[in-house]
Protein backbone atom coordinates (compact mmCIF):
# COMPACT_ATOMS: atom_id res chain seq x y z
CA UNK A 1 0.00 0.00 0.00
CA UNK A 2 1.53 3.22 -1.07
CA UNK A 3 1.18 6.57 1.23
CA UNK A 4 -1.41 8.38 -0.87
CA UNK A 5 -3.62 5.41 -0.65
CA UNK A 6 -3.30 5.28 3.10
CA UNK A 7 -3.99 9.18 3.59
CA UNK A 8 -7.97 8.53 0.78
CA UNK A 9 -8.76 6.34 3.40
CA UNK A 10 -12.64 7.36 5.44
CA UNK A 11 -14.29 4.83 7.93
CA UNK A 12 -17.76 5.81 8.38
CA UNK A 13 -19.15 4.83 11.40
CA UNK A 14 -22.97 4.52 11.16
CA UNK A 15 -24.44 4.24 15.08
CA UNK A 16 -27.31 5.06 17.21
CA UNK A 17 -26.49 7.46 20.85
CA UNK A 18 -28.82 5.53 22.33
CA UNK A 19 -27.30 2.21 21.13
CA UNK A 20 -25.31 0.10 23.79
CA UNK A 21 -23.21 -1.42 21.74
CA UNK A 22 -21.83 1.66 20.11
CA UNK A 23 -21.16 2.83 23.87
CA UNK A 24 -19.28 0.13 24.02
CA UNK A 25 -17.20 0.27 20.82
CA UNK A 26 -16.32 3.83 22.12
CA UNK A 27 -12.48 3.17 23.26
CA UNK A 28 -12.13 1.40 19.61
CA UNK A 29 -13.55 4.19 17.70
CA UNK A 30 -11.55 6.64 19.46
CA UNK A 31 -8.68 4.93 18.68
CA UNK A 32 -9.56 5.07 15.08
CA UNK A 33 -10.23 8.64 15.36
CA UNK A 34 -6.59 9.29 16.30
CA UNK A 35 -5.03 6.47 13.57
CA UNK A 36 -2.97 8.51 11.05
CA UNK A 37 -4.55 8.01 7.01
CA UNK A 38 -7.87 6.93 8.26
CA UNK A 39 -10.64 10.05 8.37
CA UNK A 40 -13.50 9.30 10.86
CA UNK A 41 -17.33 10.31 9.59
CA UNK A 42 -19.58 9.91 11.82
CA UNK A 43 -23.67 8.87 10.55
CA UNK A 44 -26.03 8.68 13.19
CA UNK A 45 -28.49 5.87 11.75
CA UNK A 46 -31.59 7.48 13.53
CA UNK A 47 -32.47 3.61 14.22
CA UNK A 48 -34.20 4.44 17.73
CA UNK A 49 -35.53 7.44 16.88
CA UNK A 50 -38.77 8.42 14.86
CA UNK A 51 -40.88 5.07 14.36
CA UNK A 52 -37.82 3.49 15.91
CA UNK A 53 -38.51 5.25 19.49
CA UNK A 54 -40.54 3.25 21.92
CA UNK A 55 -41.89 3.78 25.90
CA UNK A 56 -39.52 2.20 28.17
CA UNK A 57 -41.97 -0.68 29.64
CA UNK A 58 -40.57 -3.08 32.44
CA UNK A 59 -40.11 -6.10 29.72
CA UNK A 60 -37.56 -3.51 27.33
CA UNK A 61 -35.85 -2.01 30.77
CA UNK A 62 -34.96 -5.49 32.02
CA UNK A 63 -33.98 -6.54 27.87
CA UNK A 64 -32.00 -3.73 27.74
CA UNK A 65 -29.95 -4.10 31.35
CA UNK A 66 -29.09 -7.32 30.51
CA UNK A 67 -27.97 -6.91 27.17
CA UNK A 68 -25.48 -3.46 28.94
CA UNK A 69 -24.23 -6.14 31.71
CA UNK A 70 -23.15 -8.47 28.71
CA UNK A 71 -21.41 -5.16 26.86
CA UNK A 72 -20.04 -4.34 29.97
CA UNK A 73 -17.94 -7.75 30.51
CA UNK A 74 -17.01 -7.74 27.10
CA UNK A 75 -16.18 -4.05 26.85
CA UNK A 76 -14.83 -2.80 30.19
CA UNK A 77 -17.95 0.54 29.87
CA UNK A 78 -19.12 1.29 32.70
CA UNK A 79 -23.49 1.08 33.40
CA UNK A 80 -23.69 2.12 36.64
CA UNK A 81 -27.15 1.65 39.47
CA UNK A 82 -27.39 5.49 38.72
CA UNK A 83 -28.32 4.65 34.86
CA UNK A 84 -30.94 2.01 35.68
CA UNK A 85 -32.59 3.68 38.50
CA UNK A 86 -33.25 6.65 36.87
CA UNK A 87 -33.24 5.95 32.99
CA UNK A 88 -34.35 2.08 32.93
CA UNK A 89 -36.68 2.44 35.50
CA UNK A 90 -37.92 5.86 34.28
CA UNK A 91 -41.68 5.00 32.64
CA UNK A 92 -42.16 8.44 31.94
CA UNK A 93 -38.93 7.98 29.78
CA UNK A 94 -39.27 7.34 26.07
CA UNK A 95 -36.40 5.11 24.45
CA UNK A 96 -35.86 7.82 22.01
CA UNK A 97 -32.63 8.72 20.66
CA UNK A 98 -34.24 11.77 18.39
CA UNK A 99 -32.95 14.42 20.55
CA UNK A 100 -29.62 12.96 21.19
CA UNK A 101 -28.88 12.74 17.25
CA UNK A 102 -30.10 15.75 17.05
CA UNK A 103 -28.19 17.35 19.27
CA UNK A 104 -24.88 15.77 17.60
CA UNK A 105 -25.93 17.38 14.20
CA UNK A 106 -25.94 20.52 15.71
CA UNK A 107 -22.26 20.16 16.26
CA UNK A 108 -21.51 18.60 13.09
CA UNK A 109 -22.37 21.71 11.71
CA UNK A 110 -20.80 23.90 14.20
CA UNK A 111 -17.94 22.44 15.50
CA UNK A 112 -17.36 19.04 13.28
CA UNK A 113 -14.15 18.31 14.55
CA UNK A 114 -15.44 17.87 17.78
CA UNK A 115 -18.64 15.68 16.90
CA UNK A 116 -16.84 12.36 18.38
CA UNK A 117 -16.28 14.38 21.62
CA UNK A 118 -20.01 15.20 22.36
CA UNK A 119 -21.41 11.64 21.26
CA UNK A 120 -18.92 10.23 24.60
CA UNK A 121 -19.98 13.20 26.64
CA UNK A 122 -23.60 12.17 25.58
CA UNK A 123 -23.29 8.46 26.52
CA UNK A 124 -21.71 8.87 29.77
CA UNK A 125 -24.38 11.38 30.62
CA UNK A 126 -26.90 8.46 30.22
CA UNK A 127 -24.91 5.21 31.14
CA UNK A 128 -22.67 6.49 33.60
CA UNK A 129 -24.62 9.67 35.11
CA UNK A 130 -28.43 8.43 34.36
CA UNK A 131 -28.76 11.62 33.52
CA UNK A 132 -32.45 11.83 30.91
CA UNK A 133 -30.36 12.67 27.15
CA UNK A 134 -34.23 12.36 25.71
CA UNK A 135 -34.56 15.60 27.21
CA UNK A 136 -33.26 18.86 25.45
CA UNK A 137 -32.21 20.85 28.68
CA UNK A 138 -30.33 17.96 29.17
CA UNK A 139 -28.19 17.88 25.99
CA UNK A 140 -28.03 21.61 25.88
CA UNK A 141 -26.30 21.52 29.36
CA UNK A 142 -24.39 18.71 28.27
CA UNK A 143 -23.04 20.73 25.14
CA UNK A 144 -22.19 23.70 27.27
CA UNK A 145 -20.32 21.41 29.77
CA UNK A 146 -18.11 21.11 26.71
CA UNK A 147 -18.05 24.68 25.72
CA UNK A 148 -19.73 23.97 22.38
CA UNK A 149 -22.00 27.32 23.01
CA UNK A 150 -22.82 27.75 19.39
CA UNK A 151 -24.25 23.93 19.13
CA UNK A 152 -26.04 24.44 21.95
CA UNK A 153 -27.65 27.72 20.73
CA UNK A 154 -29.00 26.12 17.82
CA UNK A 155 -29.93 22.86 19.75
CA UNK A 156 -31.91 24.99 21.90
CA UNK A 157 -33.82 26.81 19.01
CA UNK A 158 -34.03 23.78 16.80
CA UNK A 159 -34.04 25.52 13.96
CA UNK A 160 -35.05 24.25 10.21
CA UNK A 161 -32.07 24.29 8.73
CA UNK A 162 -30.35 22.42 11.56
CA UNK A 163 -33.49 19.74 11.51
CA UNK A 164 -32.82 19.61 7.55
CA UNK A 165 -28.91 18.80 8.41
CA UNK A 166 -30.09 15.83 10.34
CA UNK A 167 -32.74 14.73 8.05
CA UNK A 168 -30.40 14.50 5.77
CA UNK A 169 -27.15 12.61 7.71
CA UNK A 170 -30.14 10.33 8.65
CA UNK A 171 -30.40 9.46 4.76
CA UNK A 172 -27.08 9.42 4.23
CA UNK A 173 -26.51 6.54 7.16
CA UNK A 174 -29.56 4.53 5.79
CA UNK A 175 -28.55 4.78 2.11
CA UNK A 176 -24.91 3.08 3.19
CA UNK A 177 -26.56 0.46 5.26
CA UNK A 178 -28.67 -0.41 2.35
CA UNK A 179 -26.32 -0.35 -0.14
CA UNK A 180 -24.43 -3.34 2.26
CA UNK A 181 -27.90 -4.99 3.72
CA UNK A 182 -26.53 -4.06 7.41
CA UNK A 183 -29.40 -3.61 9.14
CA UNK A 184 -27.82 -3.25 12.86
CA UNK A 185 -24.96 -0.47 14.27
CA UNK A 186 -22.77 0.09 14.81
CA UNK A 187 -21.46 -0.77 11.10
CA UNK A 188 -18.33 0.57 9.87
CA UNK A 189 -17.73 1.01 6.13
CA UNK A 190 -14.35 1.27 4.73
CA UNK A 191 -13.95 3.99 1.81
CA UNK A 192 -10.80 3.47 0.09
CA UNK A 193 -11.15 5.45 -2.64
CA UNK A 194 -11.77 2.66 -5.86
CA UNK A 195 -14.39 0.90 -3.55
CA UNK A 196 -16.34 0.74 -0.16
CA UNK A 197 -16.59 -2.43 1.90
CA UNK A 198 -18.25 -3.31 5.12
CA UNK A 199 -15.43 -4.00 8.29
CA UNK A 200 -16.55 -6.92 10.44
CA UNK A 201 -17.01 -5.09 13.34
CA UNK A 202 -16.83 -8.56 15.85
CA UNK A 203 -13.00 -7.87 17.01
CA UNK A 204 -14.36 -3.70 17.38
CA UNK A 205 -15.22 -5.62 20.86
CA UNK A 206 -13.03 -8.85 21.53
CA UNK A 207 -9.71 -7.22 19.97
CA UNK A 208 -9.84 -4.04 18.84
CA UNK A 209 -6.51 -3.51 18.08
CA UNK A 210 -7.29 -6.09 15.29
CA UNK A 211 -9.76 -4.18 14.07
CA UNK A 212 -7.45 -0.92 13.43
CA UNK A 213 -5.33 -3.55 11.82
CA UNK A 214 -8.06 -4.87 9.09
CA UNK A 215 -8.57 -1.24 8.17
CA UNK A 216 -5.07 -0.48 8.24
CA UNK A 217 -4.46 -2.93 5.97
CA UNK A 218 -7.45 -2.77 3.63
Amino acid sequence: MNERSAMNKTLYYVFDPLCGWCYGAGEAVATLNNTPGVQLQLLPSGLFSGEGARPMDVNFANYAWSNDQRIERLTGQRFTDRYRGQVLADRGQMFDSGPATVALTAVALTSPDRELEALKAIQMARYVEGQDITQLSTLVSVLRSLGLEQAAGRLSLHDEDLLVANCLRISDAQALLGQFGARGVPAFVLDTGPQRQLMHSSAVYSDPHAFLDQVRAA
